[in-house]
């Protein structure tokens, strides 16, 4: 009987010891199986959407790719936006179109990386690209030849502040002067500097209606038997920001080549631009006489 006894306190003892150590590894999370990984985190939620355009219906750019790529690796990279890309205008409508496909009430601010020509958006998706910017407040962002699209469309010239002219000097490396230092995407500039680029000249253009920003040193320019410039005041803008409605804007054009994407000047200019296009920095859109430079070359 004594036996008996002390068989089954050993047992009992033994079964106290393995809930004991179950329940240990329980409230520790351990696994039983140390070769199995633990489930994935949920994905991360980013504060704000981009869209990046690159439709192009007339010169396409080498450049559109390695622009488009850069504006994902700015957001993934930073964590202060996701972006969603496309070579097509379908999602720039504020119709339902289902199959899980966003629209343009999903985003936070509209890139135009390069496109050229008549985009193929119809009256409705103007309209509604129009108010997403003018409107419900949200920013635009052009690139490059983003002044090179939808001449048919006036408000769309409005909204950006002018278009594509001619570049007089094709890729040539353009003095420039950085006119308002304390705006947050071109803050990193010296106030003169030179970057190999292609500069466009814009027409239905006034700096009355934006901030210039970055401009083109007039005295360092060739003038002689350049039947491309069109612009008597010699005054030709690198980039500029102004409001439309509610919206913010920000255009620039450089980023026409692709190693001006390996540029961490041209990289930050647009990071911070895009930044400033979704609110997260403040930088003053009030337009500003030209200090045009004596001793200009004719």
């Amino acid at each position: 009987m004594r036996l008996r006894r002390i068989l089954v306190l050993c047992l009992f003892l033994l079964l106290l010891l393995v809930f004991c150590q179950q329940l240990s590894c329980a409230q520790e999370g351990a696994s039983p199986n140390a070769t199995v990984p633990p489930p994935p985190g949920a994905k991360q939620i980013h504060l704000k959407h981009v869209l990046v355009i690159g439709e192009t219906k007339g010169w396409e750019h080498d450049s559109v790719s390695a622009a488009m790529a850069a504006i994902y690796n700015m957001g993934h990279d930073s964590g202060l936006w996701d972006t969603t890309l496309r070579t097509d205008c379908e999602l720039l409508t504020k119709k339902d179109l289902g199959r899980n496909a966003k629209n343009l009430n999903y985003f936070d601010v509209l890139v135009f990386a390069s496109p050229t020509g008549e985009l193929s958006m119809d009256q409705s998706q103007r309209l509604d690209m129009m108010s997403f910017i003018k409107e419900d407040g949200k920013g635009f962002v052009g690139i490059h030849s983003a002044l090179d699209a939808n001449f048919s469309w006036p408000e769309y010239g409005e909204m950006i502040g002018g278009w594509f002219d001619e570049h007089p000097w094709f890729t040539f490396n353009a003095p420039i002067i950085t006119e308002d230092p304390g705006f947050p995407a071109v803050r990193h500039f010296p106030k003169a500097f030179v970057k190999y680029d292609e500069i466009y000249q814009p027409k239905n253009w006034s700096r009355a209606n934006v901030n210039v920003l970055l401009s083109l040193d007039a005295r360092k320019l060739d003038y002689a038997n350049n039947p491309r410039i069109h612009r008597e005041d010699h005054d030709f803008a690198v980039a500029w920001a102004k409001m439309y409605g509610k919206g913010r804007v920000f255009y620039s054009t450089l980023g026409h080549t692709e190693e001006s994407w390996e540029d961490p000047d041209i990289r930050t200019m647009y990071f911070e631009a895009i930044k400033w296009a979704l609110g997260m920095t403040q930088g003053s859109t009030d337009s500003h006489p030209w200090a045009k430079p004596s001793g200009e070359v004719h």
